[in-house]
């Protein structure tokens, strides 16, 4: 698989991305550590399901190193990021979280043979300004610095971290994910039973939102990402992950979750500048 083939893989996260927030939303009454666990179990049974379709169940095992990097990431950033919004603003908490692209734009200096170029670190900042302006309307709720905003940046800090290094378990088959989001379910389980009151009986539409979640947004979404850091370009991944937020926005809006703005066909612009940015290489003049 070649790197290019590889970055357009991984980008498949950010569309699936894309509707987090919408399944979030029509997930409605259920506890938040309940609706981790039942996403990874059903996103881990569906990989489980496709990878013994196609015959490869040699390659669902991960090593005990690539295990506990998955349980840090996927269970630590969802944990971090669900305790930032029920302790600050919940548009802020997201604003930061969304420090992640950036950060693994910058991590991805630190990988063997990597090197940060001046249009990923623009092209990154022309994203984190549309990001700004999208999630937060310019931060103007003058709330103070609340403990949620430190988790927010330890989620991202976390979600980074794990991507760029999980570039370094290459070798790992990406499938071996099934068990790692299975496994994640156990600790989500755990906070649930000891922080939550159980819901079962759902409405259509709450169970709807669980399933897209569980299937698309963390099932699918995990294992494409996965594939593109290991494989692809991980600092245009980086930057092109602030489309997330952006394009979650328009289909909350398609949906009727939220309401169309200018400061949304605003961050489109930028976002869509930082990407040509961060993506424009000078070549140079045939001979």
């Amino acid at each position: 698989m070649t790197s290019r083939t590889a970055t357009c893989i991984g980008a498949l996260a950010i569309l699936l991305w894309s509707t987090l927030a919408l399944f979030t939303a029509m997930s409605g009454r259920v506890p938040p550590f309940q609706l981790v666990g039942m996403t990874f179990v059903i996103g881990g049974l569906l990989i489980l399901a496709i990878t013994a379709t196609r015959g490869q169940l040699a390659r669902i095992r991960p090593t005990p190193a690539s295990f506990m990097l998955g349980l840090y990431g996927p269970f630590g950033d969802t944990a971090l990021y669900y305790a930032a919004v029920k302790t600050a603003p919940a548009a802020e908490a997201n604003l930061i979280h969304y420090l992640w692209p950036l950060l693994i734009v910058l991590f991805a200096a630190l990988l063997p043979g990597g090197r940060l170029k001046l249009r990923h670190l623009i092209g990154a900042l022309i994203g984190l300004a549309a990001t700004a302006l999208l999630v937060s309307g310019g931060l103007g709720s003058g709330s103070g610095l609340a403990p949620g905003h430190l988790l927010a940046a330890l989620g991202a800090f976390v979600w980074a971290s794990y991507s760029v290094v999980s570039r370094r378990f290459a070798t790992v088959p990406s499938e071996s994910l099934c068990i790692t989001m299975l496994g994640c379910a156990i600790p989500a389980f755990a906070c649930h039973l000891a922080f939550e009151t159980t819901l079962w009986e759902l409405s259509a539409i709450e169970w709807a939102g669980v399933l897209g979640l569980g299937l698309g947004s963390i099932g699918l979404a995990f294992v494409v990402w996965d594939i593109g850091m290991k494989q692809g370009d991980v600092a245009l991944l980086g930057v092109a992950s602030y489309a997330a937020p952006v394009l979650s926005t328009i289909v909350l809006v398609l949906a009727g979750y939220a309401q169309p703005s200018w400061l949304l066909a605003i961050s489109c612009v930028l976002i869509m500048a930082g990407a040509l940015v961060a993506s424009y290489e000078k070549r140079s003049p045939s001979t």
